[in-house]
């Protein structure tokens, strides 16, 4: 037999397993499955920053949080209140966000002083909404996020591995304090005031 045509002998039977096995997923209904959508509404409110990868925009702060409200179908206000130390006023930044609904609502383009644009992602969201993790899309910065500013430690480390999973820089991130007895902890970052 010429070997030109045990080559297309071979490409043929190789080609029959490959549309054998996509009839087999489409008589099961299996598609493949992605994250699931952001559900915006329940995204909303209060987020308190448990940890993040320090730059300088965020770098030095206590008890901070992020606060998301809608001003259109798919615009975002975003507020962040920081303290540079818990005897220090409470300053806050605000911002606007589009939201790429084709992303599942997951990314996001939010805008600083009203032209400047930054890429940001919600890579995670706990089912019940207690908890998200947030990236930029290079994963040069990271943030947990959760809605209770103090959070248990087997759950932090848990965040930390899944954040780890998601390409995130795990190692670069720091907890953000939230009391005041957190400050000088290990693993917490260092404030601005003294």
């Amino acid at each position: 037999m010429p070997m030109a045509l045990i080559h297309r002998a071979v490409r043929f039977a190789l080609f029959a397993c490959l549309l054998v096995a996509a009839a087999g997923c489409a008589s099961r209904g299996e598609v493949p499955q992605g994250p699931a959508a952001v559900d915006l509404p329940r995204f909303m409110g209060t987020w308190h920053v448990v940890a993040h990868i320090p730059y300088f925009a965020e770098r030095g702060h206590v008890a901070a949080r992020y606060e998301y409200a809608f001003r259109d179908r798919d615009k975002v206000g975003v507020a962040y209140h920081y303290r540079e130390g818990f005897d220090q006023p409470e300053q806050v930044r605000e911002a606007r966000a589009s939201v790429k609904e084709a992303s599942g609502n997951r990314e996001w383009t939010l805008w600083f002083v009203g032209v400047v644009p930054a890429k940001w992602r919600i890579v995670e969201v706990a089912p019940d909404y207690s908890w998200a993790l947030a990236d930029y899309p290079g994963r040069d910065m990271g943030w947990i996020l959760a809605r209770d500013p103090i959070m248990d430690d087997s759950l932090y480390q848990d965040l930390v591995k899944r954040a780890r999973d998601h390409g995130i820089n795990a190692r670069q991130l720091v907890r953000i304090p939230q009391a005041p007895e957190q400050v000088g902890k290990p693993g917490f970052g260092e404030t601005k005031a003294p």
